[in-house]
């Protein structure tokens, strides 16, 4: 990509109105290497389920899959940033998929800066992590076994495709299960739409993993034979892996480049169900207000919808509920829509299934073709739609994807075919975002009082525990009931607790206006350790049906939507040691596009003992003055229309956000800082502000060297006069909910008599995403 000269970077706010169109696809399936071997495997419908090679199959439900059987090295060496040597299978179909669809596009013109990627993902490098715990299960570990994990959290493989292709924008990843890619689609158009950036790589990867086949199996989703989704004999699902990438981009940009313009992204909804762990609710409920929405959003109604790719799963309750959904969101005109199934031909590809089916779903409007739905047989009553058994082709102007996901966490995207004459969509009256609700659990104690006096004293948290000093969060999570605490982990524990407490603090009620984004940097680790463990150990079949749900990194989201009721849209995303700004800045976004009322807005780590032995082992954590933390601690986000109208304390105003990335390496950051120098500025351009506007910096600054050096000459070139505050070295850092610590901590500081002007607040992940958000006290002008 280009390095030269770019544009502003604050969003416009007449700019709202950026269509969004695809100008690039790439994909690594079963049906092979590229977009084009995908599509001609399913418009054939051919389905290459078949025996697994690549995994220990004995024990499991069935020995098929969707396998990816080409295995082509990517031309990046994202190992060579860390002195890595074992290749991640999950990174690499990333990085082969976006090598096509970036080729494709040849979006060369668009600036570095103005470029982002947006990945999702349900298992991360989770085969990385697998393959080390059975080694040192076995003692047989490699000398660079401890640095392999950087690799397994979802969030370096986001950075190792912005490094592969110098892509220093927003570098995000997404983890809402079997919906990632398609929730990274939607955070993806949102930043081009708002004017953040011209161009977005975004899709989603997954590999196979032995978590996956051990925990449908216990759960006896798998089917013997390739999945038949809609089928009346149907009896379960069929695993796939790979990815899909797509070049999402402003269309103004894509046309002065020349790039190609295969369809346009018209809208997306999101929705909870707010009904079980894994199973969707019966009449779809949640998944009709995901398509609703997509429509409202894209200015189009249910007549126009031509195709619907649908989630399909092959599973009896997952298919007769979305039908069930495309019944109740487009009446009618569901009987003459045509609804298919990719999974039937390639296997449900968890969170890279997104990405795939909105390539399919792209290609489907480029040929005018629905593709079918392979191995068909008999119409299920309980179903009824029209699964297309063999392709067809007809006249598809617009084109929806369906993808549901456990947890309950919906997705619909809205694409067109380009050159069509639509409404532009409206400008968004102009708005602000405030904080009016919060609540925390960290290592301190319960509140924010107990928080800020540890820091105003300097009372250094923790104790150390095998060489790296930790501060550990108690609480007693006695407000959620017993029967609803014996099906969460910690980390749904922790989310709970704090979304209920951040309600009552704001004395708002949850319902379908109120949506949830919940940041996680290490997410389920110790729900993970508790499913896998013992299949390693022993066999398949030893694991637990109770504990599979909550190996999701969307896990603790859904449950904060069962037990408090918030069902507007949800997400989780997992951006590292950053993930909770990462977090803010989606519900900022959500909120300023009217998709929400109110969004919850958790932040929660939970430290379990593998996670704490991959600390101990990666050199990144040598520092003595480091502290590592747990806790969680939510934000109650709303629009000030809204708040003033319910009479509403406002807390403070959360004025702008600027996210960019490195691109130097998994688990590297530029050591000039200007990754954070480049978020601050952007940061203070959306808020209207100048540097010398600043009352004070909350700074990133933990206690590692080789990260606070950079961030301390970034603070230094911005603002050398301003106040510094580094509380995480007092009172330790809470993984990825640094962001909602530091602005509890500036809010609670505000009300002490702290200096009340606006504030930048920082954080970073461990592979140089940097995220700077400004907040304002509620009386500040």
């Amino acid at each position: 990509m280009s390095h030269g000269e770019h544009g502003s970077t604050s969003p416009d706010r007449g700019a709202r109105s950026r269509r969004v169109v695809v100008c690039g696809v790439g994909a690594v399936t079963a049906h092979g290497d590229g977009a084009t071997a995908l599509w001609e495997g399913i418009r054939s419908g051919e389905a290459a389920i078949t025996p697994v090679r690549g995994l220990p199959m004995e024990g499991y439900a069935t020995g098929i899959g969707g396998e990816v059987r080409t295995r082509r090295r990517p031309g990046y060496d994202y190992l060579a940033a860390f002195g890595g040597r074992e290749r991640e299978p999950a990174v690499d179909f990333a990085l082969l998929a976006a090598e096509e669809a970036l080729n494709q596009a040849g979006l060369t013109q668009v600036p570095a800066e103005r470029w982002g990627v947006a990945l999702g993902s349900c298992m991360g490098g989770l085969r990385s992590a697998e393959k080390l715990a059975r080694r040192a299960g076995e003692d047989t570990t490699y000398d660079d076994d401890g640095r392999h994990n950087l690799l397994v959290l979802p969030q370096a493989i986001a950075e190792a495709v912005s490094s592969a292709f110098g892509l220093r924008g927003p570098s995000l990843s997404v983890n809402t299960a079997c919906a990632s890619g398609a929730h990274a689609i939607a955070h993806a158009s949102e930043s081009i739409s708002a004017g953040r950036v011209d161009a977005m790589l975004v899709g989603g990867t997954d590999a196979f993993t032995e978590t996956a086949f051990a925990g449908f199996t216990s759960l006896q989703s798998l089917s013997t034979r390739p999945a038949a989704p809609y089928s009346k004999d149907r009896d379960g699902l069929s695993l796939g892996e790979g990815a899909g990438m797509l070049v999402l981009a402003e269309e103004s940009a894509a046309r002065a480049a020349g790039a190609p313009i295969l369809a346009e992204v018209l809208g997306y909804g999101l929705s909870a169900d707010g009904y079980h762990a894994t199973a969707p609710h019966p009449k779809g409920e949640g998944a009709a207000r995901a398509i609703r929405s997509a429509l409202e959003a894209a200015g189009i109604g249910p007549q126009d919808i031509a195709y619907i790719n649908g989630h399909g799963t092959g599973t009896p309750k997952n298919d007769s509920a979305e039908s069930n959904a495309v019944r109740a969101a487009l009446g009618e005109a569901a009987g003459r829509t045509a609804l298919s199934s990719s999974k039937s031909m390639i296997g449900h590809l968890l969170g890279a299934a997104g990405a795939v089916e909105a390539i399919i779903t792209v290609q489907a409007l480029v040929e005018q073709t629905a593709p079918p739905t392979a191995n068909f047989t008999e119409r299920d009553p309980k179903c009824g739609l029209d699964a297309v058994p063999v392709a067809r082709a007809m006249d598809i102007g617009t084109a929806l994807s369906n993808n549901f996901a456990f947890a309950g966490a919906n997705a619909c995207v809205a694409f067109g075919r380009p050159g069509q004459e639509r409404p532009a969509p409206a400008p968004q009256p102009a708005d602000k975002v405030v904080i009016t609700g919060y609540a925390a659990v960290t290592a301190a104690g319960e509140g924010a009082e107990p928080l800020w006096q540890a820091w105003r004293d300097g009372r250094v948290l923790g104790a150390e525990e095998d060489g790296l000093r930790i501060a550990r969060a108690e609480f007693d999570p006695k407000s959620i009931p017993p029967r609803e605490r014996r099906r969460m982990d910690r980390l749904g524990r922790l989310a709970v607790a704090t979304c209920a407490g951040a309600l009552e603090h704001a004395a708002l009620t949850a319902d379908e206006g109120v949506g949830v984004v919940l940041g996680t940097g290490l997410g389920p680790m110790r729900s993970i350790e508790e499913f896998l463990l013992p299949v390693l150990a022993g066999c398949p079949d030893h694991g637990s049906p109770a504990i599979f749900p909550n190996t999701v990194y969307n896990a603790a989201a859904g449950q904060v939507a069962m037990n408090v009721g918030a069902k507007g849209p949800t997400s989780t995303v997992t951006t590292g040691h950053a993930a909770g700004a990462s977090a803010l800045t989606v519900a900022h976004d959500l909120l300023l596009r009217r998709r929400a009322q109110a969004v919850l807005v958790p932040a929660v780590e939970d430290l379990s003992p593998g996670a704490l032995e991959a600390y101990r082992k990666l050199p990144l954590f040598d520092d003595a003055d480091y502290t590592l933390a747990e806790g969680g601690i939510t934000l109650v986000l709303e629009r000030e229309s809204t708040a003033r109208a319910r009479g509403a304390r406002i807390l403070a105003e959360f004025a702008g956000h600027g996210t960019a990335c490195d691109a130097q390496g998994v688990g590297r950051w530029d050591p000039q800082g200007s990754g954070v120098e480049r978020a601050m500025r952007q940061a203070l351009e959306q808020a209207g502000l100048q540097a010398g506007d600043l009352a004070g910096i909350w700074a990133n600054a933990a206690g590692l060297k080789r990260a606070d050096a950079p961030e301390a000459l970034a603070c230094d070139r911005l603002a050398a006069r301003t106040a510094v505050h580094t509380p995480k070295r007092i009172v330790g850092e809470p993984v990825g909910a640094g962001a909602q610590l530091a602005a509890l901590l500036a809010v609670t500081g505000w009300q002490h008599g702290l200096d009340a002007g606006p504030v930048l607040i920082n954080s970073s992940s461990l592979g140089g995403t940097h995220i700077s958000l400004v907040l304002r006290p509620a009386t500040e002008k």
